[in-house]
């Protein structure tokens, strides 16, 4: 953040490094986040190639997170917490702004009896996500790399630390208002959190931003749901299925009915 800072507005500000850091976030956000990590290694809501998979997985380590194991783990213990009739504070986004900020940035919430979760032998016998677990961070290096050959200090400031920075920041950002303001179309009855939309940043996230109707149905491909829900990760899915590369797409409707859903607002 503070070579992001510094170096980005006083020392290596350039107009092409910017645009750097507009399309590489993009890129990872989409790719990697949306599609690699969220919607293909939590979820399973498509099929692809295991060279696809990996791609993908590789580009969500990039966004600067954790590897693809820890947010995997991350993930599912939010999941199982947030379901139960009570939630930790720290799993439930449950504090005011800053206070949160503090705790997801810094911190780490610990248990003397932790929940047991076994990971899938998909994710556990794959030895290249073992290897990205142990190197992610070291994977900004190469990019590194090929950003000073391309442009320069300007482009490693810009393409890496500033990306990285928008990365990690948005992730808490769009989590917190995402737990607590928004609209909703639907109600887990029984769940201590329940899941916000937030319409205006669907193209900033890849239609992540669309997180109440993840939450009615995790296993869905598809996030925007209703009509003028813009979800740039489905666009892109369906692209990549229209040339072979991905399929098994996964729909709400396709999924097992939950009982404890109930329907606040028509996604039709």
């Amino acid at each position: 953040m503070a070579a992001a800072a510094l170096g980005g507005s006083i020392f290596f500000f350039r107009w092409d490094a910017l645009a750097l850091f507009v399309a590489s976030t993009a890129f990872v956000l989409l790719f990697g986040h949306s599609l690699g990590s969220h919607r293909q290694l939590i979820h399973h809501s498509f099929q692809c190639p295991r060279w696809l998979r990996c791609t993908l997985i590789y580009c969500g380590v990039l966004v600067g997170l954790a590897g693809p194991l820890g947010i995997l783990r991350q993930h599912e213990l939010r999941d199982y917490a947030q379901r139960l009739p009570a939630c930790h504070d720290y799993l439930r986004h449950g504090r005011g702004f800053w206070t949160d900020a503090w705790w997801q940035l810094h911190c780490d919430l610990r248990f003397p009896h932790p929940p047991d979760m076994q990971l899938e032998p998909l994710v556990a016998e794959d030895p290249f996500l073992h290897w990205l677990e142990r190197t992610w961070m070291l994977q900004q290096l190469p990019i590194a790399v090929l950003f000073y050959i391309w442009g320069g200090w300007a482009f490693v400031v810009w393409g890496v630390c500033a990306r990285v920075t928008a990365g990690v920041l948005g992730h808490w950002l769009i989590g917190w208002f995402a737990h607590n303001q928004g609209e909703m179309n639907y109600e887990v009855r029984g769940a201590a959190v329940q899941g916000r939309n937030i319409p205006w940043i669907s193209l900033l996230t890849m239609g992540e931003n669309w997180h109440n109707n993840h939450h009615a149905f995790p296993g869905s491909a598809r996030l925007g749901l209703a009509p003028g829900e813009w979800d740039p990760g489905w666009w892109m899915l369906r692209l990549l299925e229209r040339c072979g590369l991905v399929w098994d797409l996964r729909l709400p409707e396709s999924l097992p009915p939950r009982p404890e859903l109930k329907v606040l607002k028509s996604a039709q």
